[in-house]
Formats: C-alpha cells, structure tokens, sequence
C-alpha cells in the first residue's frame, strides 16, 4: 500500500505570516502536552523489554542502556511504528480513513509478544477516551476499532491539532526514548544526570529515526528486533517485576 505524501506537502507553511508564526507556535504547544509524562495514558507502566534485559544482566550500566534504547529506536521503532505513523498521518490529511484503518491494522498485527499488543492497545484506549472526552470525534469513532494502536490515537490527536506529521513524529518518537529512560533510572538504577547525557544523546539519534521512517518503501516497513520480543515473552513470567505485563 503506498500513501500519497511527502514532507513537502505535509508542513507547508510561510513563516512571514503573523497568524501561520502562532499557528506554529500553538502546534508546538500541544505536541509538548501530547508527550508531556503527565498525559495520563499509562506509558510509564511499560518497560518493552528493558525490565528482562535488566534482570539478565544484558542492559547494566549507561553505556549498555543507550546502545539498548537507540538500538531500538533505529532497527525496531523507526521501521515500523514510525514508518506507519507518517503514513496514517498523511492519510489523515487526505481524508483517507479506509487507508488510516487499514495501516492501525497493520501495524497491530505487527506486535511480536502479548505483552507489546496489550501495552499498544491499553494506552490507544486510554488516549482515544481522553480525547473523546476532550470533544475529537474522530476519536470517538476510532474506538469503535478492535485492536486500536498508541500511533493511530497519536496521528489522530496530532491532526485534530494541527501539528505537522514531522513534528508530531518526532515528539511521538521522544515519548518513547523518554519513557525507556525513566525505566531505566529506576530499574538499573542510574541517576538522573546518566538520564539526562542519554536524552541529549539521542537527539540525533531521534532527527536519524524521523528522515528514515518517512523515507522508508513499503517493502522495506518491519520490525527487526527479535530480541526485543523474546525480552518482552520472558518478562510476562519474570519473577518479580516492576512494569506491567
């Protein structure tokens, strides 16, 4: 399935014009509450993984943690996630909603463990519901969807705000560093300066994910990151645990 768009089409925008300079100004606004931690959706209940990886003595230090979260990022989130998001995104601006739902199911069948389906689908319901109740209909009608994913709730609350597909992706893409991070303060236990080197270095590796998952053909879209899903499988049965599962 190709999605017409092209980052051309998706943020075209003059800054000279006072009232496109606020719009800017407000989009950038509400994606930073869109990610904010106090989004009340759950993220923080998760750990994708890293909570087994911890356990196993495979992510133990800063070093470890970065190269496991970046890693990610690159070969797992930016190939899949984000790659189907910029498309839901620019089916959103064409008004495409059989191709909007057809991407939320690929991306769903997508999910490699229970334990990642269930995270994707708890915190999609909780986000779909916040913002039905907030008056965004098309959220109201997507949750009518069976298996509803975070990023098609996201592109949704991203549209409905005007925020442009980069933009948002970008901010999408921080939620997630930031939230494997948090975990990671708490799980290894690292300080919160450690948090803050790994934050700033993954900006680049952030800017690096965005330009591949809105460069990426369908062909190339999937996850590449059986590790992960093994890591996730195993933390369902782990002993004692922190995250949800």
């Amino acid at each position: 399935m190709t999605i017409k768009g092209s980052p051309s089409t998706v943020e075209t925008a003059s800054v000279s014009s006072p009232s496109v300079s606020q719009g800017n100004a407000d989009s950038m606004l509400h994606i930073l509450r869109l990610v904010s931690p106090n989004q009340p959706v759950g993220g923080f209940s998760y750990s994708r993984g890293l909570e087994w990886a911890v356990h196993s003595n495979i992510v133990t230090d800063e070093k470890s943690c970065s190269s496991w979260i970046l890693g990610l990022l690159e070969s797992s989130y930016a190939s899949l996630d984000g790659a189907l998001y910029w498309r839901m995104a620019n089916a959103l601006l064409d008004g495409d909603e059989t191709a909007f739902r057809k991407l939320n199911d690929w991306l769903t069948a997508s999910r490699e463990s229970r334990e990642l389906e269930l995270e994707d689908r708890r915190m999609s319901e909780s986000l779909l519901t916040i913002l039905e109740q907030l008056g965004v209909q098309k959220a109201a009608d997507f949750l009518s969807v069976e298996r509803p994913s975070y990023p098609a709730a996201f592109a949704i609350a991203a549209h409905h705000w005007n925020i442009p597909a980069r933009e948002a992706l970008r901010g999408l893409m921080w939620s997630v560093v930031e939230g494997q991070v948090m975990a990671a303060i708490r799980l290894i236990p690292l300080g919160h300066v450690a948090g803050q080197r790994m934050l700033i270095a993954a900006v680049p590796a952030i800017e690096a994910a965005v330009q591949k998952s809105c460069t990426l053909n369908d062909d190339e879209i999937g996850n590449v990151a059986p590790f992960m899903a093994m890591a996730s499988a195993w933390h369902e049965t782990q002993y004692s645990r922190l995250f949800r599962s």
